[in-house]
């Protein structure tokens, strides 16, 4: 058993069953073993998942995507270790010293440098950061690493994962709130931001009969550089001007609402969007993506999950940003 006790979160207990990611400090085997099946809507991860069963699930491959499939996290020395990105020197990360966590979440930092063993020589290493997190239970976590360090997009990845079994309702709704935790990178230029966020998920059990319909939302937004300083008003100075029409505060970022969305085991995935006002009062497509979530608990008490999208920049001309953040939700 892993416990995880970084500052400013609780004790958390971690499970590290066969297969789980989050592996104790002294487990140095990489990979994941005999490799990912997956059905073609999940992302890969666990092959044959039940609603009795641990799930864990990785980002598709592509765009740089998909590289982090394994993490270690030491309660010890509060480091944090990725297996399979390069020029992270030793793979260790410590927490972040501009930005220690995002809420409830923690964040660490990759070593600026290097040290050649034979000659001593520092060698600069990229910009990497993670977000790590883990319920008070110890029944849902996930991790998110990006670097800035890339022209595209650069190399990283996300896990998310359920710890134990769920029991799922057949009949009623559940709602669950949370914070959201976000690492923002770019196409077309360098550089990484944080971006934080409150969080509703709501599940209707009963409908539709094809997979359940699942609603959510991410408010209350706000960015921030790498230095933890708050530059949401730059982002809503240029969305202003390029629409022409007063932009006051960040965009809702809002699930789509369809059947086929969640299974049998508690997996969801769906669509996800925001728009913002322009000219003329119309409503205009900013940004979109997935989400990718699961439900926790002998009483569907959890989700865990992470979102991806995507938008131009309105800073930058010919600049795309991916924003991927982790959620940790629960019914109050």
């Amino acid at each position: 058993m892993v416990r995880l006790l970084p500052p400013l979160l609780a004790v958390l207990a971690l499970s590290a069953c066969d297969g789980n990611p989050f592996v104790q400090p002294d487990d140095t085997g990489g990979g994941t073993g005999g490799g990912i099946d997956s059905d073609g809507r999940l992302p890969p991860g666990t092959p044959s998942p039940s609603r009795s069963s641990d799930i864990t699930r990785f980002e598709p491959e592509g765009d740089g995507a998909g590289f982090v499939r394994r993490v270690t996290y030491d309660s010890t020395t509060d480091r944090f270790t990725v297996d399979n990105l390069g020029f992270d020197g030793d793979n260790v990360y410590t927490r972040g010293t501009a930005v220690g966590s995002l809420g409830p979440y923690a964040v660490y930092e990759g070593p600026p440098t290097f040290t050649d063993p034979q000659t001593n020589a520092p060698i600069g290493q990229f910009q990497h950061r993670a977000i790590y997190a883990v319920s008070p239970s110890g029944r849902t976590e996930f991790a998110i690493v990006r670097t800035g360090a890339y022209i595209p997009y650069g190399f990283g990845g996300f896990v998310y994962q359920r710890n134990g079994s769920v029991t799922l309702p057949t009949t009623g709704q559940a709602q669950y709130t949370g914070r959201y935790g976000a690492v923002r990178d770019f196409n077309g230029r360098g550089g990484l931001e944080y971006a934080t966020g409150d969080m509703v998920v709501a599940i209707d059990f009963q409908d539709f009969d094809a997979g359940n319909a699942v609603q959510g939302v991410v408010r209350n937004r706000a960015i921030f550089d790498a230095n933890g300083n708050d530059i949401t008003a730059d982002v809503l100075t240029a969305l202003t001007a390029e629409t022409q029409v007063t932009q006051s505060r960040l965009p809702t970022l809002v699930f789509t609402v369809g059947p086929g969305v969640m299974d049998v085991n508690g997996e969801i995935v769906g669509e996800i969007q925001s728009n913002i006002a322009s000219t003329g009062g119309a409503a205009e497509s900013f940004e979109t993506g997935k989400y990718y979530a699961i439900v926790a608990g002998d009483n569907a008490e959890e989700v865990v999950g992470v979102i991806v999208v995507e938008a131009d920049d309105p800073r930058y001309d010919g600049v795309k940003v991916r924003e991927t953040g982790g959620f940790l939700l629960s019914r109050p």
